[in-house]
């Protein structure tokens, strides 16, 4: 386990859409298992956008994990809170969505055993804190391209910056089932998990994010996730899929076809993982909340910026973000 935390996964981590997985190229939308009564009413869950639409959602991240490895015990924290933005630049005939993603401003803070508390404020500080400097030329940037379908299924994706702050195996957005679904329905979408162990060649583990759909009421869908894992015996293996395990809950606008807010928590525990007295206490929170359009700042002109050279700073967004509203 390292001692400490890169900034470039810190970043990583405040710039998730989603809690970041590994997941294969999806073929077709997941198919979701209905409930027993064939009359219950059913409903269609769809991604909806228009042309020249800013799409805008604070994400706030918070960790804390404990090590303890020969009776030496290390803490490290990190809290980030940034605005990630889109701008849906098409959408097709067929409902097809292209947008450009950006992170408009990040706040984090990050603190480890030892060693001095790293703060930085893409708003507010001129010069980053060593080792954060990549990220923060990426920050008010497009990062990258992307198209999906009504159902979420991923079509495209086109990095357009070299950046820290966009993860490739990310999941983009929440997938939907292909078909319409009733309360009690559930969908699930593989993710494969690349776990090392010592003296051994790298090994894909299978695992699954379960969705089901708890209850609509005034037209948002509450909708349920969690990690389906196979037996795992080994404490070594299930250290490294330790940030797979959260579980939460999504709010989805019908009418609007959007994730209006998202929260997945994680406390989790690995008892021997590095010796039989070591031990692995992972604490987190992700979440995500849609920003009103009439909440919105201005966004910061998008500097443009090929895959071979680093994107250069923008000018950066002067409002914080407002908290999203229930709908």
């Amino acid at each position: 386990m390292p001692r400490f935390l890169p900034p470039a996964l810190v970043l990583a981590l405040c710039a998730a859409v989603v809690p970041a997985a590994s997941v294969p190229a999806q073929e077709e939308a997941p198919i979701a298992t209905n409930t027993q009564n064939p009359d219950a009413e059913k409903h269609t869950l769809r991604y909806r956008f228009q042309p020249g639409e800013i799409v805008k959602s604070r994400v706030v991240q918070q960790t804390k994990i404990e090590t303890t490895i020969a009776g030496t015990t290390q803490t490290a924290e990190m809290t980030s809170v940034s605005t990630k933005s889109w701008r849906v630049t098409d959408v097709d005939g067929q409902g097809r969505t292209t947008f450009e993603t950006m992170v408009e401003n990040i706040d984090l803070k990050q603190k480890m055993s030892g060693r001095q508390e790293v703060r930085y404020n893409s708003q507010t500080d001129k010069k980053p804190p060593p080792g954060y400097e990549s990220a923060a030329e990426s920050v008010g940037v497009i990062l990258t391209e992307i198209q999906i379908d009504p159902a979420g299924k991923l079509l495209k994706r086109e990095k357009r910056a070299q950046s820290n702050l966009d993860n490739a195996n990310a999941l983009v957005v929440v997938p939907l089932p292909a078909d319409p679904v009733a309360v009690g329905a559930s969908w699930s979408v593989p993710i494969e998990v690349p776990i090392s162990l010592e003296g051994r060649p790298a090994r894909p583990i299978a695992i699954k994010q379960r969705y089901e759909l708890e209850k609509i009421e005034d037209g948002i869908a509450l909708i349920r996730v969690e990690p389906v894992l196979p037996p795992l015996n080994d404490p070594k293996v299930r250290a490294q899929l330790i940030q797979r395990l959260a579980r939460g809950a999504i709010r989805f606008d019908l009418a609007r076809g959007r994730v209006l807010s998202q929260q997945t928590d994680l406390d989790e525990q690995v008892i021997g993982f590095n010796g039989a007295d070591s031990s692995l206490h992972y604490l987190g929170r992700f979440i995500e909340e849609l920003i009103p359009p009439e909440s919105q700042p201005a966004p910061p002109p998008a500097a443009q910026s090929t895959p071979n050279s680093p994107a250069k700073s923008a000018s950066k967004s002067k409002s914080p973000a407002v908290r999203a509203q229930r709908k």
